[in-house]
């Protein structure tokens, strides 16, 4: 699924994640496409490399990086398969606090046009000191004159880049790496799917993610479609409101369409229409909310159970004493299975490791009821397994070391019969029916290309199982041979040859970015019950007809779209419609030509029966008619131009566009002009020499601010405004000799021009033609002050402008406060003035603005700097969008003097007490962590007079950094994790020369996610001795944290590396197993206390996967 200008489901928009590929715009807010691993308009969905890629590595050095003092900086020029590319870097970031860094075409500008070009391509920030911590992410693009570079706005966080600690940047050197591939691809649009291979497509809606490929899985679960024809809908049922119906109606257009179906019904049916919604589940949760919403409303029906019976499979957890004749056994079903990628080389090794028995032992035995502790063995086997099994493969999971989702694109097998009794039933349980036979073929590979935080899904099937598989990639479906759906998609490393060798000359080994993430199997004895036939009379009546309806209407407009080249659309605007829209709909030229009555008339109609056709319909006889041509004015603006000549009334209406038109687009704008006599009955129009001008004619009262259409006149053009006079005080309803100003309505874009008539020139001599606009008002006496806008030139600049805010609390950022009228042109401090004047605050400055995102429909995540922006319009735009929402904030301080201070939010922890209190630290940027430490000595409570505070920097639990007294402040980042102070424990003050300072934290193992291991609470220094005994350490932890001897019996201490826990026993030296080390990457490595967590969550736990989409 890719896309180019990314759309909530009915709007096509969309929002950003803090780890976006983007195109690198100038703009803050640049198009940020969402699932972009291919982000391109044109072709290269199924982008198939045609031949061997040629590809290369370059590596950039760049020294004195911390004092470049560039917006933005390019590497010298590279050359891959044949192309110039260079390298593109923000270094102090693309308007957000990460490194932004891009691949750019090197001479896009030089290139003929309609060039495009595409390339696989990886990005890092190399770790000079660990380069397995170097920073490297991979992506592809189709690049073009409009993306000629694309790559991520937030590559790194800038806090970690200029940390000294962490190692990319050393002698203030950073090394950034591109391997590039380029490849070739074939026509995309061409293809027409239903033809080549008799399925369809479902349309990318932008935003939807994985679900278009699971949509097709379950399509072609023949069983599960006819399950879902069977459920009881009515005519009355809306499909956008009702998932059973929104489903039927999908499945029955990818069963009888000949294009591609829309999936939008359905999204909007179980309420997923917004990108958030498909970035906060996975497809495993889709999966889930569609079944039980299926198994919901299939109750009290015929194929009540259908779901259970195609899906659901049992497990047995047990633990089984080993001494003692005791066993605990508990049954769970389950709809689809977890299996781990990491680690594991295919499907049988996943299997081996779910079902791998756990010994109970030593610190960690079981509490077996009636025995007290007992050494056992506890695992899962399975009782049964469903007809349909589904695999969900752990593509994504959380690195512990890096602090994030990563992507494992480690190689994992998968075979096409998965024999799941394998080894005499190892995965069976004693309660198994042995005489089921599990053996499965695999009917759907479900794949995910690209990285993390964006990506493309597409899904490789074999409807019938026979050998012919199938690609359904959104629109487009695709025959495929077997090796295409299974071994390209284990995932791994290939390795692309050198064929640039001016670079360092070793192949480098790209990572597959397309691989399995979900797999269906179909058990083999019941894959005749499941793939079976489906056809027009599993429909319900009332659905057919429905949807052969929607058909014939497809097929009708569809039909006139073809034909279109038939017709021309003849647009007929009259002085009603100019009466009716200026005023109200519309201010500037005359009329909005979507408004007025439009005719779609054969191109071959003679114009003169045309005419007959608007006698009939306007009461106007055909020979009082006359029609005018409109003209787009180089400024702009559109008028009538010039009556049609009666040798072009002879003309065909085709012939007529063409003369009309240049643009080319099927449209024949026409103006109807109809004289009225006494009687207001139409008449034949006037002669229409050279010398005769048709003005129209606005009227202004500023009193009302009211502008509106009074007619039309023809005047010559040798005459004078002053001759006009007592006609307009007429058209006005004004006295004879009442004084007018007039004024002339000259342009509007990009700014409002309307200029004064002196009434003593003639019309010619004032430059006035056909078409042409003036307003007119009567002349101001005494004092304007009444009025907002006293003349036309002031109003019409006033509605050019004008422009209704609403405004958002930022701590409500839903709900509309207040709404002010601004003007775009408001500078910042007009803007902040008027919001100050409407809360009554007598300090402006001390009002923050902050910007809307007009994808995320969210607070842009940073404000608006204090006289940041020129006009109120800078702060709507986010960039080709114009939003009329704005966030503020009142401070405490003035903005201006804010801006100049670094503000923390740091937790300090209590020495004695179990409290902790969020204090904020505002302190000029230029501040030391030194200086946070003196100002958090003056506001908190400490043991006693002399104690020492530090500062570390805690995330998930886990400490990562103590931050030297030296450091900056200003690159502290405290929005993604928690900056801790606390008093530093006499014990480390004393530290003798062999102890050893360890890293503590609290964990327990988490039975959903297969035993993995969470941390949770508080974590903790301690220094241990060198011969110092677990259980002599297990005394001071359980004096330093208070804990009851009845709980402390229960917890169990670890040590652990890596994730992995190695259980300690109370006599075991605990110094032996910490390895002398840097310090860098210490948190891996630390003694874990296994116990459940009691206490209550705190309020920044939440927060640690925060995203700012923008």
């Amino acid at each position: 699924m890719t896309l180019m200008t990314p759309p909530p489901l009915d709007q096509q928009q969309q929002q950003e994640d803090d780890e976006m590929l983007v195109p690198h715009t100038d703009f803050p807010h640049g198009p940020q496409p969402m699932e972009v691993a291919q982000a391109e308009t044109a072709n290269p969905v199924d982008a198939q490399p045609v031949e061997d890629p040629p590809s290369a590595r370059f590596t950039w050095t760049i020294e004195n990086f911390s004092r470049l003092n560039t917006k933005k900086l390019y590497s010298d020029v590279f050359f891959v398969g044949g192309y110039k590319w260079r390298i593109l870097i923000f270094p102090k970031g693309n308007n957000v606090d990460h490194l932004s860094m891009y691949l750019d075409v090197a001479d896009s500008p030089t290139l003929p046009y309609g060039w495009s070009r595409y390339a696989q391509f990886s990005l890092s920030v190399v770790n000079q000191i660990h380069s397995k911590f170097s920073v490297r992410k991979e992506t592809q693009h189709q690049f073009n004159a409009r993306e000629s570079d694309w790559g991520f706005t937030s590559f790194m966080p800038l806090g970690e880049l200029y940390d000294p600690c962490r190692g990319y940047l050393v002698n203030d050197t950073c090394i950034v790496e591109a391997d590039v591939a380029v490849r070739r691809v074939i026509d995309y649009w061409s293809h027409d799917s239903k033809k080549e291979t008799g399925y369809v497509g479902l349309k990318n809606q932008g935003a939807t993610c994985y679900m278009n490929s699971l949509l097709q899985t379950l399509y072609h679960i023949p069983y599960f479609r006819k399950a879902v024809y069977h459920m009881p809908t009515t005519e009355n049922d809306n499909p956008s409101g009702s998932i059973p119906l929104a489903l039927q109606s999908l499945f029955y257009k990818l069963q009888y369409s000949d294009t591609s179906v829309a999936t939008k019904e359905l999204t909007k049916s179980f309420g997923w229409d917004t990108y958030d919604s498909f970035m906060q589940h996975d497809v495993q949760e889709l999966n889930r909310v569609l079944c039980e919403k299926l198994e919901d409303k299939m109750k009290g029906t015929v194929v009540e159970g259908t779901i259970q019976q195609l899906f659901e499979g049992h497990h047995m957890n047990y633990i089984e004493c080993i001494n003692v004749d005791y066993k605990s056994t508990r049954k769970e079903s389950f709809y689809d299975l977890q299996l781990d990628v990491k680690g594991c080389r295919d499907v049988y090794a996943s299997f081996d490791k779910y079902v791998e028995v756990e010994r109970l032992e030593g610190d960690n035995k079981y509490h077996a009821e009636q025995y007290g502790l007992q050494d056992a063995r506890k695992g899962v086997l399975f009782i049964d397994f469903p007809p349909v099994l589904q695999l969900q493969l752990k593509r994504f999971e959380y690195d512990f070391v890096r602090d994030t989702m990563v992507k494992i694109n480690d190689r994992y097998e998968f075979p096409l019969q998965l024999d799941l009794d394998r080894e005499n039933g190892k995965y069976l349980s004693p309660d198994a029916d042995r005489s089921v036979r599990n053996l499965y073929t695999l009917h759907s590979v479900l794949v995910h290309s690209g990285g993390v935080h964006g990506g493309h899904y597409y899904a490789y099937i074999r409807p019938t199982l026979s050998d012919q598989w199938f690609k359904f990639d959104d629109e487009r479906v695709t025959k495929e041979d077997i090796k295409r759906a299974l071994e390209e998609q284990y995932g791994g490393e290939e390795e692309l040859p050198q064929t640039n060798p001016g670079f360092n000359n070793a192949p480098f080994k790209f990572t597959k970015y397309s691989n399995a993430y979900m797999l269906v199997y179909i058990r083999e004895s019941d894959k005749e019950k499941i793939i079976c036939n489906v056809d027009e009379k599993d429909i319900a009546e009332h659905l057919r007809i429905r949807l052969k309806k929607e058909q014939e209407e497809k097929e009708q407009k569809r039909k006139e779209k073809a034909e279109a080249h038939l017709y021309t659309i003849i647009k007929v605007a009259r002085n009603e419609d100019l009466l009716e829209q200026i005023g109200r709909d519309i201010y500037f030229d005359l009329v909005d030509h979507d408004k007025v009555r439009s005719f779609r008339i054969q191109k071959q109609m003679p114009f003169n029966l045309f005419k007959e056709e608007v006698a009939k319909e306007f009461g106007v006889p055909v020979q009082f008619q006359r029609f005018w041509l409109w003209a787009k004015r180089q400024n702009h603006t559109y008028r009538p131009n010039r009556p049609l000549t009666p040798l072009e009334e002879a003309q065909s209406v085709g012939q007529l566009r063409e003369v009309s038109n240049k643009a080319n687009n099927a449209e024949l704008k026409l103006f109807l002009e109809v004289e009225l006599g006494l009687d207001s009955r139409p008449v034949a129009p006037p002669d229409k020499t050279k010398e005769d001008i048709l003005l129209f004619f606005k009227l202004y009262d500023p009193l009302k601010e009211e502008l509106r259409y009074v007619g039309r006149l023809f005047v010559k053009g040798s005459g004078k405004p002053a001759e006009i006079l007592t006609k307009l005080n007429e058209m006005a309803g004004f006295n004879s000799d009442d004084e007018i100003e007039l004024f002339e309505e000259i342009k509007f874009e990009p700014n409002v021009m309307c200029e004064h008539i002196d009434k003593k020139v003639t019309f010619r001599a004032s430059q006035l033609e056909d078409g042409d606009i003036i307003c007119f008002q009567k002349t101001q006496v005494g004092s304007t002050e009444q009025c907002r806008y006293p003349d036309v030139p002031s109003f019409l600049e006033y509605v050019r402008n004008r422009q209704v805010v609403r405004f958002r609390s930022l701590e409500k950022p839903k709900e509309d406060e207040f709404c002010l009228e601004l003007s775009k042109l408001h500078t910042y401090d007009d803007v902040v003035e008027r919001v100050a004047q409407h809360l009554g605050l007598d300090d402006p400055s001390k009002i923050r603005l902050t910007s809307h995102n007009c994808y995320s429909q969210q607070p842009k995540p940073q404000p608006v700097k204090y006289r940041g922006v020129e006009h109120l319009s800078d702060m709507l735009v986010h960039y080709n969008q114009t939003s009329d929402i704005l966030y503020y904030e009142i401070l405490d301080i003035p903005l201006p003097e804010l801006q100049g201070l670094k503000t923390l939010k740091v937790a300090f922890h209590h020495a004695t007490k179990d409290e902790v209190v969020i204090h904020t630290i505002r302190l000029p940027k230029q501040s030391t962590v030194g200086d946070v430490i003196n100002d958090l000595k003056t506001k908190v409570e400490l043991s006693h007079p002399n104690a020492e505070i530090r500062l570390l920097e805690v995330f998930y639990h886990k400490i990562y950094k103590i931050f030297p007294p030296t450091e900056k402040i200003e690159n502290i980042n405290d929005q993604y994790w928690t900056l801790r102070a606390e008093e530093i424990p006499e014990e480390e003050k004393n530290f003798g020369p062999h102890d050893r300072l360890i890293h503590v934290y609290h964990f327990m193992k988490d039975t959903a996610q297969n035993q993995q291991v969470q941390n949770f609470g508080e974590p903790f220094f301690l220094v241990i001795r060198e011969d110092e005994t677990l259980a002599e350490v297990k005394v001071r932890i359980q004096k330093k944290l208070q804990v009851p001897d009845e709980e402390f019996t229960k917890w169990k201490f670890a040590f652990l590396s890596l994730g992995r826990p190695e259980y300690l026993q109370d006599n075991d030296i605990v110094a032996s197993r910490f390895q002398r080390r840097d310090v860098y990457g210490a948190w891996e490595q630390y003694l874990g206390l296994e116990h459940t967590d009691n206490a209550p969550k705190r309020s920044y736990t939440a927060n640690q996967f925060v995203s700012t989409w923008e």
